[in-house]
């Protein structure tokens, strides 16, 4: 499932899935590592804080403030990162005391009014490829958070609004070879199931210029999966597409 973008620092090391064929992956021997507890998530090689919260369905910026993460949200291998917010702790009140009489509180001070930030433009989005819905939006079942989209294999793959690329890779499981773009503080939105990426993480792309080639799903065939997300959860896009 996006102005003032943030770019996304990897951890140190190579994203995974994505080695070029012309290097050789060196097989390392498993080893028994700690048990992560439930609500925790420990980072593996080539995760991002961006790709963690869209595997997770949590808005990245919570992640970071839950982890006292700040820009540019630098993370590394066999880092702990807390996916849930911390329980608030309740410390009883001290017992009432006999000899000790309570003063009147003076009256509170409203804070000063502060003039609010500019609200962010209003994004205009466009469709990232031309071709025929296979399968719609359903806010309610896990596989079908985006739409698909059909065409055929090599189709130009446009950003469907101005953005930085925070992500690109094939680390994020049912997803293919992923792209996923912030277009500002609320919206991000995911280019999945591609043949070709032809951008990095960190470059910043226009609404309508191209940023992959359609490839083929698991089954052999050739679609878009194409997903936006608001504060990390998925929507409706046919809701913000334009009509066609």
């Amino acid at each position: 499932m996006l102005a003032g973008c943030t770019a996304s620092w990897r951890a140190p090391v190579e994203t995974r899935g994505s080695r070029p064929p012309s290097q050789t992956r060196v097989p390392v021997a498993p080893r028994p590592g700690p048990i992560v507890p439930s609500g925790e998530y420990r980072v593996q090689r080539g995760d991002t804080l961006y790709g963690i919260a869209w595997e997770k369905g949590i808005d990245y910026r919570s992640i970071a403030r839950w982890n006292g993460l700040r820009p540019p949200f630098r993370i590394y291998a066999g880092q702990t990162l807390v996916l849930r917010a911390p329980s608030a702790v309740h410390v009883p009140p001290p017992p009432p005391s006999a000899s000790v009489r309570k003063q009147p509180r003076p009256p509170a001070t409203p804070p000063p009014r502060t003039t609010p930030p500019p609200s962010e433009r209003t994004l205009a989005w466009s469709w990232p490829v031309t071709g025929r819905i296979t399968s719609g939006f359903d806010g309610a079942d896990p596989l079908r958070s985006g739409i698909k989209i059909a065409g055929r294999a090599g189709d130009a793959v446009k950003a469907a609004e101005s953005g930085k690329v925070v992500y690109s890779g094939s680390g994020l499981i049912g997803y293919g070879r992923l792209i996923i773009i912030k277009h500002n503080e609320n919206y991000l939105s995911a280019y999945g199931h591609n043949r070709k990426i032809l951008v990095a993480e960190g470059d910043q792309v226009t609404k309508g210029q191209k940023v992959a080639e359609m490839g083929n799903t698991n089954t052999g065939v050739p679609l878009l999966h194409f997903e936006i997300r608001r504060d990390g959860k998925p929507v409706d896009p046919i809701r913000l597409l334009p009509r066609r």
